[in-house]
């Protein structure tokens, strides 16, 4: 998978790819020319004398070192830019993917999850990018040159390279691959660090209410614990690598001196070659060292790179269709037609066998018990999951045909959870109509109850939103999402459950605006609170899953035994009459 991310996201940048390698590679020769020009200082010039061939061959190293030193400056930035640029189209692939997803694949994953993996495992692949523009091109250059060029030297020091080389290897292959496990269940637990951490943030007023801080602080210590344990295990893994190749760098820089020494008494070396062999062992351990730490990013990039693919190569279950039909000719009406729905891996459906029809200029609710399936069955109008048998159609078209852009421009969703957007009351309100006037904004906060609080706020329609709408009450959140979607203007409003932060006078006189102001649209509301519901025009009555009344409020409160008990659980014989 490491690979297959490689290719497709390097491969728009290949030119600085090909810069990194030319200048990576000349900086390397450069390198390696340096000792032997050195060597050709103490035997040629030093040796006998000769100051001027000195000042010559020392005027082309500090040539050679500028030329050195502008070719790894250029190569780096070439590397930085091609890694950050990796870095932002890997992240934007990963959020464009998410997006696609549906309520299925999202829940398959979840959110901590698909956090970590669009920064942290994003981050480790990024980091093996730009480590691997800066020495992968270098290393086998040094190592490969350094060995042809200390054989150049002295054929009769190699043998030390023979046995050095392999070592160093071997111990690096069994550390490699003991800390690959340990980089797998890093991951794992970052994702469990970042759930915890994210359960606790939006659940703080739950936890302080029940003072369940020491446990959820034991519950984190715990999440930290392990990941510290999981840190430490590949750090100690990996901290054996430097004294293993010190070790073996020394132990072989100490076999170059002592056997060297016995060579230039003999004749048969010269001082010069014994240093220029010298440096290229350090190169080419050097090399070793530098690819020991590639290794080192290897197996965690690895494992990150396979979290990536897993999100990339998931599939939504919401299929776009090949040819999507981009234009309605109805003004709003919704059908249901035999649907069922099952959750992956669920016994039973839940939803079965559910028709109705809901036209423009009508209102149809739903009621039922919790668990009964009113908010799945909303759900399945915008196709945030698909129909298991059945079909869903809007103005005669099934919702599996239509452009994706089209079927959400037509329905104006107000969530069980109403969430606001980190910004402004206007930011917030524009959110399905970007060009929407100030007047438009005023008219739907009217429509929605809650042009009187934002009024009174300090900068009014400018007054800045917290993340998730923290700094208003959750009757104003609520108001403010229903603004939202009257502000886009949808021939069709899904209202699940959008009024029980409402008391019941404000509740009233919203929806009587609502009627008003938006007479032709085709309106669904999913409410617990039964006064919310008795003037609809159809009233459906869910339990578990299947429609067991339907009817206007009078005529279910004579037909239907479960509307008949959810109106006496909730209102006196006489308001129910």
């Amino acid at each position: 998978m490491l690979g297959k991310l490689l290719v497709r996201f390097v491969k728009p940048y290949w030119l600085l790819l090909v810069g990194v390698v030319v200048f990576q590679a000349a900086q390397s020769i450069a390198s390696l020319w340096l000792p032997s020009l050195n060597a050709d200082i103490i035997d040629s010039g030093v040796a006998t004398g000769d100051i001027g061939y000195i000042l010559m061959v020392g005027a082309i190293m500090l040539a050679v070192t500028l030329a050195q030193i502008i070719c790894a400056v250029v190569a780096v930035y070439f590397g930085a830019r091609l890694a950050m640029a990796f870095g932002r189209d890997l992240r934007g692939a990963i959020f464009a993917q998410v997006g696609r997803f549906s309520e299925q694949e999202v829940s398959h994953f979840g959110a901590p999850s698909l956090i970590t993996r669009t920064t942290n495992d994003v981050q480790q692949v990024q980091q093996l990018v730009l480590i691997s523009c800066t020495m992968l091109v270098s290393t086998p250059i040094l190592a490969v040159g350094g060995v042809i060029f200390a054989i150049g030297e002295d054929p009769g020091l190699s043998w030390i390279m023979v046995a050095a080389v392999p070592v160093l290897l071997v111990a690096m292959g069994l550390i490699i691959v003991r800390m690959m496990p340990q980089f797998r269940k890093m991951q794992q637990r970052i994702d469990v660090v970042n759930r915890v951490l994210r359960e606790q943030l939006t659940g703080i007023r739950v936890v302080r209410a029940f003072v369940r801080e020491p446990v959820e602080t034991a519950r984190f210590r715990r999440a930290n614990d392990e990941l510290t344990d999981t840190a430490l295990r590949a750090g100690r893994l990996f901290a054996l690598m430097f004294p293993i190749v010190i070790l073996i760098l020394n132990v072989s820089s100490v076999a170059v001196l002592w056997f060297g020494a016995y060579r230039i008494e003999d004749g048969s070396l010269q001082v010069g070659s014994l240093i220029a062999f010298l440096s290229y062992i350090v190169q080419i351990l050097v090399a070793v060292m530098m690819a020991a730490m590639l290794a080192f990013l290897l197996p965690r990039a690895v494992v990150s790179a396979d979290r990536i693919g897993a999100v990339l190569d998931t599939p939504s279950s919401v299929v776009l269709p090949v040819a999507p039909v981009t234009e309605l000719r109805g003004h709003g009406t919704i059908e249901l037609r035999d649907v069922t729905f099952s959750y992956p891996g669920a016994e039973a459906p839940v939803l079965r066998d559910l028709s109705f029809i809901a036209t423009p200029g009508t209102t149809t609710a739903i009621v039922g018990s919790t668990g009964a399936g009113k908010t799945t069955l909303v759900n399945l109008l915008p196709r945030l999951f698909d129909v298991s048998s059945g079909s869903v159609l809007v103005d005669g078209v099934d919702v599996r045909e239509l452009d994706p852009d089209l079927l959400w421009g037509s329905i104006g969703l107000v969530p069980q959870r109403a969430y606001l957007f980190s910004g402004t009351v206007a930011s917030n309100l524009r959110y399905g109509k970007p060009d929407a006037t100030d007047d438009e904004l005023w008219a739907a906060l009217e429509v929605a109850q809650g042009r009187d609080f934002v009024e009174a706020m300090p900068d009014g329609l400018e007054s800045p939103i917290s993340q998730g709408g923290t700094n208003v009450s959750g009757g104003q959140r609520q108001r403010l999402a229903i603004a939202r979607a009257l502000v886009k203007k949808p021939p069709i409003y899904v209202f699940d459950d959008s009024f029980s932060a409402l008391d019941t006078a404000t509740d009233a006189r919203l929806r009587a605006a609502l009627t008003r102001a938006v007479p032709d649209a085709t309106k669904i509301i999913v409410a617990q609170r039964v006064a919310t519901i008795t003037d609809a025009d159809q009233i459906l009555v869910l339990d578990h899953g299947e429609i067991v009344g339907r009817g206007t409020h009078s005529e279910l409160l004579e037909t239907s035994a479960e509307y008949a008990e959810i109106v006496a659980s909730q209102l006196s014989a006489e308001a129910a009459a």
